[in-house]
């Protein structure tokens, strides 16, 4: 059996992308529809539990439940920031690493490792169209 070469595999690879990329287009259209209508009938749910008074409603097909969802973030970060340092309450925020921002303070300062870091490398491929 002969083994396939690059050029082939690259030909083959880039025409699954190009499919992958369609369906996925395809799905986030029909999805953006389905979501757009479920809003409209959470919506008229919210009015009929409102008109009600009701924060459930069970019906044969399945049972509404009204609640309230808070959402919070800030359009001042420095103030966050020191309001956080402030108070000693480092949980109100998410705790990860930047990625891109970590791999430019390493290449700046190789010998400077905060304790703790880990890191994992591993081999990617990428494949490019030719024009």
């Amino acid at each position: 059996m002969s083994e396939i070469g690059a050029d082939k595999l690259t030909r083959v690879y880039i025409k699954m992308r190009d499919k992958l990329r369609q369906m996925q287009s395809e799905f986030e259209q029909q999805e953006a529809d389905l979501k757009a209508k479920m809003q409209v009938i959470e919506e008229k749910l919210l009015e009929i539990c409102k008109e009600t008074g009701a924060d459930s409603i069970k019906t044969p097909h399945g049972t509404i439940m009204r609640g309230m969802k808070t959402r919070y973030w800030t359009s001042d970060w420095e103030s966050m920031h020191n309001f956080v340092r402030e108070h000693d309450a480092f949980d109100l925020l998410e705790r990860r690493v930047h990625q891109t921002n970590m791999k430019a303070w390493l290449d700046e300062n190789p010998g400077l490792l905060p304790q703790g870091l880990n890191a994992e490398s591993r081999y990617s491929v990428t494949v490019r169209r030719s024009k």
